[in-house]
């Protein structure tokens, strides 16, 4: 398969990037079995902004999605994997973001498997096809906040954050509680952090709806989501 040259590019440059000795720390703050480069993350976002000012972007959908799963799936360092979350956002690309996209971004929560990546291509990637497609995406968010993946249903939960007061809160709560305590995963720190999340983000915006659903579902939540739902109320 012919690498497109962004790819080739953005490796050359992290390669070329980093400090062993932060490399080191980073990977144990992030718990990463893949190593780091020991790049920050502004530095991060330097190296990809220089790259992609001198180095054309993927000219179609296939060669876009190629490039981000090159760069994701063959990543040795994880800023690579931080590269290709760039592209897959990326404003060049955003006449892709539809429900087609989907297949790309779930691949890469899925593969992922860590807050980081999850919390990043939910919020830039997933969060607006579902805002811009809601009568396509909502059914796919519902199917993914009682999937077999632990990962898939932590962004169901969060895939929603941005839209404030175009909050669907009948999908929130149908995320929600196919997650509470006595579910398959409702003792999961990630997914319990991630109902505790969602709920305080939407309280900036409905206040009295989020204190009448943990009124309501209270002794359904886990000590840790009710905390952070109620934590600005």
């Amino acid at each position: 398969m012919t690498i497109h040259p962004i790819v080739s590019a953005l490796r050359s440059a992290i390669r070329a990037s980093g400090d062993s000795s932060r490399a080191q720390a980073q990977q144990k703050y992030m718990k990463s079995e893949m190593p780091y480069r020991g790049i920050t993350s502004g530095e991060l976002t330097r190296l990809v902004r220089d790259v992609l000012a001198t180095t054309a972007f993927p000219p179609s959908r296939e060669e876009w999605v190629g490039a981000v799963r090159s760069l994701w799936d063959d990543a040795e360092f994880r800023e690579e994997r931080y590269a290709a979350t760039t592209l897959a956002q990326h404003r060049s690309a955003k006449t892709w973001q539809d429900p087609v996209a989907l297949a790309l971004h779930k691949h890469l929560i899925v593969t992922g498997a860590w807050w980081d990546h999850v919390d990043t291509v939910t919020s830039k990637c997933v969060s607006p096809i579902l805002a811009a497609h809601r009568p396509i995406v909502t059914p796919i968010m519902r199917a993914w906040a009682v999937s077999d993946d632990l990962w898939l249903r932590r962004a169901s939960i969060i895939s929603q954050l941005p839209h404030r007061e175009r909050t669907d809160t009948d999908l929130l709560t149908e995320a929600i509680l196919a997650n509470v305590e006595g579910t398959a995963y409702g003792r999961e720190f990630f997914v319990r952090k991630a109902i505790g999340w969602s709920l305080r983000q939407y309280a900036r915006t409905d206040a009295e709806w989020v204190e009448a659903f943990v009124a309501e579902h209270g002794d359904r939540l886990s000590g840790l989501s009710r905390r952070e739902a109620l934590k600005h109320l």
